[in-house]
């Protein structure tokens, strides 16, 4: 089983193009990268799109089909330098790299998620009731107003009670908000560095939300704590409290409610919320804990 393979392994940060494409070191539209070289992956569309059936498969640069839930590693462990891998220098900025899988542009409705329970984990539709699910529109902005994903190898164990909200996980990878400048493509993989965390509380349930920035980002050098997303983008923490508040409304749910009362937590806290997860994803692998339906 190739899950098992990022746990022996040291891997690099990645970047997926559009479906049945792929983004190459060095070409058009695929960024400087943070001082190296990005390695190789493809997605590939099955289905028709807006469809029920629509799914969205990864590869390698081998080819292989691959889980972006399990395969691609969480961390950015190395760089490539003249095409040979190798470890990057131990410091808090190399600490705070990550890989992001990216399931919904900003600016779009549909909501679409990684497949937890299905063989190879690609990204689907989420369905309710037979139907496409979409987000409202929450004035004054249209659909999401983040580039929203994941981060790989994490899970938010439903039977495990966290310490810090005092209820169980929402049985799912840790879900991230991209606050940089561009809009991303549905299934590129891309570094992120993590800058803060906000608790949702969704029916009982810890629901995560991660705040980060692509490191390829013009702005990202800015941006090392949840602080500097106050000084550089001022109101958008408050959008996003308010997004996360209201967006289930218009179908006739209650507002969401938060821990912390709607606080956002240091990056120094989210790093330790992504470590916990981390451990629950490498139980769940193990078998140490009921995975329930997780393929």
């Amino acid at each position: 089983m190739l899950a098992l393979r990022p746990l022996l392994r040291t891997c690099w940060g990645r970047r997926a193009g559009s479906p049945g494409t792929v983004v190459r070191p060095g070409a058009a539209g695929a960024g400087p990268g943070p001082r190296g070289a990005m390695s190789l992956y493809r997605t590939e569309a099955r289905g028709p799109p807006r469809s029920p059936g629509f799914r969205l498969f990864f590869k390698n640069e081998a080819g292989h089909y691959i889980s972006p839930f399990h395969d691609i590693p969480l961390k950015v462990d190395s760089i490539e330098e003249n095409g040979i891998p190798t470890k990057r220098t131990r410091n808090d900025e190399y600490e705070n790299l990550f890989n992001m899988v990216v399931e919904i542009p900003r600016w779009t409705n549909a909501k679409m998620e990684i497949a937890t329970e299905e063989p190879l984990n690609p990204i689907k539709p989420d369905i309710k009731d037979g139907k496409l699910r979409y987000v409202a529109n929450i004035f004054p902005h249209k659909g999401y107003i983040w580039n929203y994903g994941a981060l790989p190898q994490t899970w938010e164990d439903p039977r495990r009670k966290d310490k810090s909200t005092d209820c169980c996980g929402d049985d799912d990878p840790i879900d991230v908000c991209e606050i940089g400048s561009k809009v991303l493509s549905r299934g590129e993989v891309i570094r992120v560095k993590i800058l803060g965390v906000l608790a949702l509380i969704d029916q009982g349930e810890t629901d995560w939300k991660l705040i980060a920035i692509s490191v390829n980002d013009p702005e990202a050098s800015k941006f090392h704590d949840i602080e500097d997303v106050k000084k550089y983008k001022p109101g958008y923490l408050e959008a996003t409290l308010n997004w996360f508040r209201l967006y289930k409304v218009p179908d006739g749910k209650p507002e969401n409610q938060f821990a912390f009362n709607g606080e956002f937590k240091s990056k120094a806290f989210a790093l330790e919320v992504i470590k916990s997860t981390h451990e629950c994803w490498k139980a769940l692998l193990m078998k140490k804990c009921d995975g329930g339906a997780i393929n």
